[in-house]
C-alpha cells in the first residue's frame, strides 16, 4: 500500500511506531522498521552519547529507514539535532512543535522532519515553517494528550495543511487504517498497540497490566505532572490525585534528581529546560517540578516493573488488545485487515457505500 507516507519516508506500509520514552529502544525501532513499519526511537530519556550508541545499534540491526523523536525544547536539541545529521537518520519526529531553525536545519541535511502536534493551529504553524508531515493525536492517544477526539481533529487538520498527516489516537487495527485512509490521512501512528508486543522490552508483568484493562480503566489525570496525561488507573494514579500539593512537590524533587543523575544534565540544563517547557505551556512552577518528575514514575514501570511505584502511559485502546504478537505479526495482520476491509467496501452495490 503505497501512500505519502510511505514515499516520504521510504517504509513499505504506511504505520508508524511512536516515541514512547523507555519503551522504544533499539529492540523495538529495529523490529518495527524491519517490518516495514516506520520506528521511531525515543531520546527524550537518553542522554545524546546513549543516543548515538542506539542509533548506531538500530543501524547494525536493520537497513529499513527509521526515525528518532527529539524534544524540541531541550537544551541540548541542537546537539541531537547534530547526531542525527552525522548519523544519518532518514526522520526526526517532536513531541513538542520544533523551531523554524531545527526544522531549516534538518531539511537542508536532507532529513524528513515529522513534527507530533495535538491543534490544528499548531499543524498550521510547522506545515509554515517547512515541516515534511505532522502526526496528528487525538485525545484517545496516551501520554499527554487533548481533549478533542481524533475523528473531530484529524479531517480539521487534513483540510487545514497541504502536507502528508498522519493520524494517532485510538489505532490499533487494519479498519482504523482505512478510517484513517477515508479522513484524508498518509497512514497511522502506534503507540500503545507497538508496547503490547513481544519485541518490546516492557516488563512482562506490566505488559499483563495493560491487558487485563477495560476501556474505563485507562483515564486522563493532572496529577502526576499538572498536565493532562493519559495512563491506566491505578493505586498511585489515585494516591497521587488524593495527595496534598506540599506532599506532591517533596515526592517530585526527589524524583526530578534521580532524571537528572539519568539523564546527565546539570541542574541549570534543567532549570533552563523548565523554563522552557514553563513558557511554551504557561505552567506554574510548582507544575514544571511535577514535570521533571514524570520521566523517573514511567521508568518505574516500563523499565523496573514496578506497577505499585510507577505510571503506565496508555491510548484508550489498551481496553481493547488482547494479546502480543511480534511487530512483524502486528503489521502484517494491520496490513492484511485493511486489504480486507478495502475489497468489502469495493463490493458494495452503487448507493449503498
Amino acid at each position: 500500500m503505497r501512500t505519502a507516507l510511505t514515499e516520504l519516508t521510504g517504509v513499505r506500509h504506511p504505520i508508524v511506531q511512536t516515541g514512547m520514552g523507555w519503551v522504544a529502544g533499539p529492540r523495538l525501532v529495529s523490529a518495527a522498521a524491519n517490518a516495514g513499519a516506520l520506528g521511531v526511537l525515543a531520546s527524550a530519556t537518553m542522554t545524546p552519547a546513549r543516543l548515538r550508541q542506539a542509533v548506531r545499534e538500530v543501524r547494525a540491526r536493520t537497513e529499513a529507514p527509521f526515525g528518532v523523536n527529539l524534544r524540541a525544547d531541550a537544551g541540548d536539541a541542537r546537539e541531537r539535532v547534530r547526531i542525527i545529521v552525522d548519523e544519518g537518520v532518514r526522520v526526526a519526529s517532536f513531541a513538542l512543535a520544533p523551531s523554524r531553525e531545527l526544522i531549516a536545519e534538518l531539511r537542508d541535511a536532507g532529513v524528513v522532519v515529522i513534527p507530533s502536534v495535538g491543534a490544528r493551529r499548531h499543524a498550521e504553524k510547522v506545515a509554515a515553517w517547512g515541516a515534511d508531515a505532522v502526526i496528528v493525536q487525538g485525545g484517545e492517544g496516551g501520554g499527554h494528550t487533548g481533549d478533542v477526539a481524533t475523528t473531530v481533529l484529524l479531517p480539521q487538520v487534513v483540510d487545514a495543511v497541504d502536507i502528508p498527516v498522519v493520524a494517532a489516537g485510538g489505532f490499533h487495527d487494519g479498519r482504523g487504517l482505512v478510517a484513517a485512509l477515508a479522513y484524508g490521512a498518509a497512514g497511522i501512528a502506534m503507540g500503545t498497540r507497538f508496547l503490547l508486543t513481544s519485541d518490546s522490552t516492557v516488563p512482562d508483568a506490566v505488559k499483563a497490566r495493560y491487558l487485563a484493562a477495560s476501556v474505563r480503566d485507562v483515564t486522563v489525570t493532572t496529577a502526576v505532572d499538572g498536565l493532562p496525561h493519559r495512563m491506566l488507573r491505578s493505586d498511585l494514579v489515585e494516591a497521587l490525585e488524593r495527595s496534598g500539593r506540599a506532599r506532591t512537590l517533596l515526592h517530585a524533587l526527589r524524583r526530578a534528581a534521580g532524571f537528572r543523575k539519568l539523564s546527565g544534565l546539570s541542574w541549570p540544563e534543567m532549570v533552563r529546560d523548565g523554563l522552557a517547557l514553563r513558557h511554551g505551556k504557561g505552567l506554574s512552577w510548582s507544575q514544571v517540578l511535577l514535570a521533571a518528575n514524570t520521566p523517573m514514575l514511567l521508568r518505574a514501570a516500563m523499565v523496573e516493573g514496578r506497577t505499585d511505584l510507577g505510571v503506565m502511559a496508555s491510548g484508550q485502546v489498551a481496553g481493547v488488545i488482547e494479546d502480543l504478537p511480534s511487530c512483524a505479526e502486528l503489521v502484517g495482520r494491520v496490513m492484511a485487515e485493511a486489504e480486507r476491509a478495502l475489497r468489502e467496501l469495493r463490493r458494495l452495490p452503487q448507493g449503498q457505500g
